[in-house]
Parts: structure tokens; C-alpha cells; sequence
């Protein structure tokens, strides 16, 4: 039986959810998100709770039945608060600015890398250094995040690369005499 399933996912006030059928609105203050379930679980929604359920005791549905109540709570934490990522740049001569709609990165390349920002991502540069990019979407500012970091993973020797916040680099000593 999954854990995270059986826990009835709250919707704070703010924010409004439909139900139809097999297809789920959820509207708050920072957005509107819409998905549509698996055939293999099913929805209930009562008094601010959204309930799910499993349809039969196979394996696909169990696996299905948090995955899919994962996704409901993450639109709901979405369209209220909205989610954050922080990258941190390290190495010399490495920055990020922004320019017009495109994040401009000097990552060591003998070229620079301009970064189209995706629909319903809001980027932000505090400092060189810093990266900030915030949405509704998790699984959107998630994969963002990764591609902006795949340019210039952060190496083991020195540290020089794109690294998310908190993020421990396993440092590996160098050559000796």
C-alpha cells in the first residue's frame, strides 16, 4: 500500500480546483495548472481535500496512486506559493546576466551561451554568480535547472561549474610530485 496515496491532499484558501471526470484545474493566485489521470486511479474531491484511490490491486495502480497524489499536491504548492531553484556559479571569468529575454552565460567557452527562458519560467540574476528561476511547474523549474547546469557541470579538482545551491561537490585531489 503507498504511504504518500492514503494522505488526503488539503487546498489551502485561494486556491479553486475542478474536477471533470478524469480531468483536474487547479487555479490559485500565482497561476492555473491542469493535468489528467491515469485510468488506474481514481479522484474525489470533498470540503477542500482531494481523496485518491487505486482502481484494483495491480501493480501499475499502486505504483500510480502516489505518483498521481504527489502531482496534485505539487500543482496546488505551485499555484500558491510557486517553487525556486538557486544555481551558484564558481570560476574565474564565469557570470550570468540577463539579456532581453535570454540568460547570457560566460562559462569559459570561447563563445557565449545565450539561454531562450521556456514559457511560464521567470529567471532572475541577483549577482554574477547567481541564478534564480522560480514557476508554478515543478517538474518545468526542475528541468530548466538541469539544462542551464549541463553547460558547465561543476568539476572535481577545482570546484569551476554550474552547481545548484547546497549542492556538495566531492573534490578529488590533484596530481602529485
Amino acid at each position: 500500500m503507498s504511504r504518500i496515496g492514503k494522505k488526503p491532499v488539503a487546498v489551502p484558501a485561494g486556491v479553486t480546483v475542478s474536477l471533470n471526470g478524469a480531468d483536474l484545474t487547479v487555479k490559485g493566485p500565482k497561476g492555473e495548472l491542469a493535468m489528467t489521470f491515469v485510468p488506474d486511479v481514481s479522484v474525489s474531491e470533498s470540503e477542500n481535500v482531494i481523496t485518491l484511490t487505486p482502481n484494483g490491486d495491480t501493480k501499475q495502480a499502486r505504483s500510480m496512486w502516489g505518483m498521481q497524489r504527489t502531482l496534485v499536491a505539487n500543482m496546488i504548492e505551485g499555484v500558491s506559493n510557486g517553487f525556486t531553484k538557486k544555481l551558484e556559479i564558481n570560476g574565474v571569468g564565469y557570470r550570468a546576466a540577463m539579456k532581453g529575454k535570454s540568460l547570457n552565460l560566460q562559462l569559459g567557452f570561447s563563445h557565449d551561451i545565450n539561454f531562450d527562458i521556456p514559457e511560464g519560467i521567470k529567471i532572475e540574476t541577483p549577482d554574477q554568480t547567481t541564478v534564480l528561476i522560480s514557476g508554478i511547474d515543478k517538474q518545468q523549474v526542475g528541468e530548466t535547472a538541469a539544462k542551464i547546469r549541463e553547460y558547465r557541470k561543476p568539476e572535481p579538482y577545482k570546484g569551476k561549474g554550474i552547481k545548484y545551491a547546497g549542492e556538495y561537490i566531492f573534490r578529488k585531489e590533484g596530481k602529485k610530485k
